[in-house]
């Protein structure tokens, strides 16, 4: 990574480089929105460069023409295509070709407040972690999920911990950052393609 210079634009350096991953399957009614919001967001409170990078795995609904239209009309959208499905997949590939400083992926939805990736990229350019990652299982976390959302989510969690002795609360929130060191050394060893990556990346990177 570069020298991090925290005299610069209030403690961050504008030549870094930030991409914000949105993975995406059969989301072609929501996507132009959550772009729209993400850039606006990033525009207004990222002080660097920064990229939003829509990966397509096997949407059949039209999600690559809207990404494409995006990426026609504004220069800091990028778009990747892949046919298989599969979460970790389309991570996997979106970061591994990527050449910015620190990787982000949110989900499509945005259900974690967009105000919490500044403070995940400073505490990897800055406060020198390797990855950070939302909980919606913290004590001051507020979510708006079913009840039976909930159980499972906690019971998966528990389960986690009680086999793999990890100190993390929430393996599967889709909000994480990563830099490129860190990435380089653990996702080559994540082996699941799918819903179970995020799992496997907290628990290699403990």
């Amino acid at each position: 990574m570069p020298e991090y210079r925290p005299e610069r634009v209030g403690g961050w350096d504008p030549s870094l480089l930030v991409d914000v991953v949105i993975p995406v399957l059969n989301e072609a009614h929501v996507l132009a929105r959550s772009v729209a919001t993400a850039r606006q967001f990033l525009a207004e409170s990222l002080p660097c460069r920064w990229r939003v990078v829509v990966v397509d795995n096997g949407s059949t609904d039209g999600t690559d023409r809207v990404a494409r239209e995006l990426t026609n009309q504004f220069d800091d959208v990028r778009f990747l295509q892949l046919p298989q499905r599969g979460r970790g997949r389309a991570l996997r590939h979106a970061w591994s070709q990527s050449d910015a400083d620190v990787m982000c992926y949110t989900d499509v939805d945005l259900s974690t407040e967009l105000a919490a990736l500044p403070r995940m990229v400073h505490s990897i350019v800055a406060d020198g972690y390797d990855l950070a990652t939302g909980s919606r299982l913290l004590p001051n976390s507020r979510t708006t999920r079913s009840a039976k959302r909930e159980f499972i989510s906690r019971c998966y969690n528990l389960f986690v911990k009680a086999v793999l002795w990890t100190s993390f609360s929430d393996a599967q929130c889709g909000f994480k950052a990563i830099s490129r060191g860190a990435m380089a050394d653990l996702v080559p060893d994540v082996r699941d393609q799918s819903w179970f990556f995020d799992t496997e990346l907290l628990v290699l990177a403990e």
